[in-house]
């Protein structure tokens, strides 16, 4: 008999957050326009009670209480160890453990430090009820260190300052914002919903806050007609904010969304990934007197060893850019295809002979060693990806 548990999950989190327990504070996405985006479609925003967040919450506490249990039963003293874990996890139980269980099982393995509130926007529900929600978390698990949510823009600028420092001192420690650009045209032509001075202002309030921030922005969403107003203006933005973290994430144009189908009537012409490449080098080049932190935590960058400290690592991080624009062309497509399958992750990894090699033959075969057929398998296999 499979223990079924009453706890609701949403579909994302960042890369960061593979470790934090999912609470889901709201449904969806409050804008759910945006061309490039297909993780909400046809989906409604809904904000949840605060009775229905906390009994969420509650029945975490329940689990963690039996996996505690277990734990004991085990032999191991109520910790949720290797002996514990693997015990939940067995393929033997997958007729007693559904993936709510082994969900917080890994979160209690990991420390049950961090927490994500799900889903696009938690941020735009009252603070006074986030408030309550976020109190009643830390006083069900008070091993939390570190509570994080996505939030738009547009919601971070209609929030006082005040407000935001609330909810800091509850216990919200940081937000992730999809900034994407800061080029106006084209937030409109995405349909994102913002402008940069609602960026601009949004970032500044969380800055002001306390509240550590987190900007994703979306290299090649200019396509071939606005890169490199994309980068600069971008660029500009976060000049301005000076958030904690900037983190790139390639765009990928998803089948099924409204880009896609702008993109098949030739209202888009997307960059090819050396093209990208040399875009985010523009954008890195005008990131100037800030102090943020660039993570590439996304299997869409190509690049995902470009990470570093601003101002003292930039001049590395350009570095690593121009490594891989300097390669000879065959060896780029050869790590082109090995990242995207999973293979290579730095440009060291073009070292290991025997890994080259085979990934050449694959290159060098007939479906592949022309460029467009290259091109239509890499994005066949990125289609794949998360998002």
């Amino acid at each position: 008999m499979i223990l079924h548990t009453c706890y609701e999950q949403g579909p994302i989190r960042p890369p960061s957050e593979a470790r934090s327990l999912l609470i889901r504070p709201t449904r969806n996405c409050p804008w759910n326009k945006c061309t490039f985006c297909h993780t909400y479609k046809d989906s409604r925003f809904q904000l949840r009670t605060v009775e229905e967040i906390k009994n969420d919450i509650v029945a975490v506490r329940e689990m963690a209480d039996r996996i505690a249990e277990f734990s004991w039963q085990l032999g191991q003293e109520g910790h949720t160890n290797d002996a514990v874990v693997s015990f939940l996890f067995s393929s033997d139980n997958d007729h007693r453990f559904d993936d709510p269980m082994r969900h917080v099982a890994a979160w209690l393995y990991y420390g049950a430090q961090t927490v994500f509130l799900q889903d696009a926007d938690t941020l735009i529900m009252k603070t006074d009820d986030l408030l309550e929600v976020l109190y009643f978390l830390r006083g069900k698990f008070p091993t939390i260190t570190r509570v994080t949510s996505y939030c738009r823009s547009r919601t971070a600028s209609h929030k006082s300052v005040e407000d935001l420092t609330r909810l800091r001192e509850a216990g919200l420690t940081r937000v992730h914002i999809g900034l994407e650009s800061g080029y106006d045209p084209l937030l409109t032509f995405v349909r994102k919903g913002v402008t940069a001075a609602d960026h601009i202002e949004g970032g500044r309030r969380i800055v002001a806050s306390g509240i550590s921030l987190c900007e994703f922005v979306m290299p090649g969403l200019g396509g071939n007609r606005w890169s490199r107003q994309h980068a600069t203006e971008t660029a500009k933005v976060l000049n301005e904010i000076n958030p904690d973290y900037i983190r790139p994430r390639t765009l990928l144009v998803r089948q099924g969304t409204t880009l896609h189908d702008r993109m098949m009537k030739g209202e888009f012409q997307p960059l090819g990934e050396d093209d990208i490449i040399r875009e985010i080098r523009f954008f890195l080049e005008h990131l100037n007197g800030i102090e943020s932190r660039i993570a590439s935590d996304h299997v869409l960058n190509l690049l995902e060893e470009l990470e570093g400290k601003l101002p003292e690592d930039k001049d590395r991080m350009m570095g690593i850019i121009d490594r891989y624009l300097e390669l000879p062309d065959e060896d780029r497509r050869i790590f082109r295809l090995g990242r995207r399958q999973g293979v290579y992750r730095r440009l060291a990894d073009l070292d290991d002979r025997q890994t080259y090699l085979r990934l050449r033959e694959v290159v060098d075969r007939g479906i592949l060693n022309e460029p467009e057929r290259l091109e239509s398998y890499l994005y066949q296999i990125s289609q794949c990806f998360l998002p």
